[in-house]
């Protein structure tokens, strides 16, 4: 039988016609990085920008569920999707999508993960290895979604993850490589077990981080100042009047008089008057 030769059929997307402003400065070649477009605050409402910025992220399908719903005409199944996306260098999201079909679900789940995209903070905030290199994270972050809470702790180099596999999944898109994690409820809810992750991630970011002592205090835009030459200044006091010019103003407070007070003599047991004050 001769062998047959199979011709795969590519598929041309069409141009991307941007309608967001975020997505018209992306296109323009005005934002050119995926930290300005988080830093910004706007929502990522087209796909292509993440297209854009970070091409080189990767899928991972978790789970594919069918879901019934009763209706007037009978039971309507649908197929549930769960994806998370990564790029292994700080960048990762999830997603949920629902069609009739299985592959729609994906691509729809896809879609929405590329919306939520979330940066993590790598580093070694382990104080057993403190090597510097971003193979764990700073510090520790916790996260819950529903009945189900994560902690994520950093870890030395050499441990590996040590966690469950919805949350370890998630953790190696990240580029983790070592961290301990803690989980409490229900864990076998791959939805609230990968929300949960992601809720830990997210609140490295919100982690307020102070100055440190030796760093220059900056003054305004482009001037630092080292420690060692910053001066306090006091603040102004107000202005104080002398004191001889406040004791011309304020009276003074008048003795009140004495009642004469009347002794008796020991001897003649007689009353004696005091001589009044002038």
């Amino acid at each position: 039988m001769a062998e047959r030769e199979y011709r795969k059929r590519t598929i041309e997307a069409p141009p991307w016609v941007p309608r967001t402003e975020l997505g018209k400065k992306v296109a323009a070649g005005l934002v050119t990085s995926i930290d300005e477009v988080l830093k910004s605050g706007k929502p990522i409402l087209e796909t292509q920008i993440v297209d854009a910025l970070l091409p080189d992220l990767r899928e991972e399908v978790l789970d594919v569920t069918n879901t019934q719903r009763m209706t007037s005409y009978g039971r309507k199944m649908t197929m549930r999707a769960i994806v998370i996306i990564g790029n292994q260098r700080g960048y990762v999201g999830a997603g949920v999508g629902k069609s009739a079909e299985a592959r729609d679900a994906i691509q729809e789940a896809i879609t929405d993960a590329k919306k939520n995209i979330v940066k993590v903070m790598l580093g070694c905030g382990s104080w057993e290895c403190g090597c510097g290199t971003p193979h764990s994270i700073l510090h520790k972050g916790s996260g819950k979604s529903s009945s189900t809470s994560i902690q994520v702790i950093p870890a030395p180099k050499g441990v590996g993850i040590v966690a469950g596999q919805t949350s370890k999944k998630v953790l190696e898109l990240v580029g983790i490589k070592d961290c301990w994690t803690f989980t409490k409820g229900r864990t076998r809810n791959i939805l609230n077990m990968v929300l949960a992750t992601l809720h830990a991630l997210d609140a490295l970011n919100h982690f307020k981080k102070g100055r440190t002592y030796m760093e220059p205090e900056p003054l305004h835009e482009g001037v630092t100042q080292s420690i060692e030459q910053t001066t306090i200044e006091e603040s102004p006091k107000k202005e104080e009047a002398p004191e001889k010019e406040i004791a011309e103003t304020t009276p003074k407070p008048s003795k009140p008089k004495k009642s004469p007070v009347k002794k008796k003599d020991v001897e003649t047991d007689q009353e004696v008057k005091e001589p009044e004050e002038d």
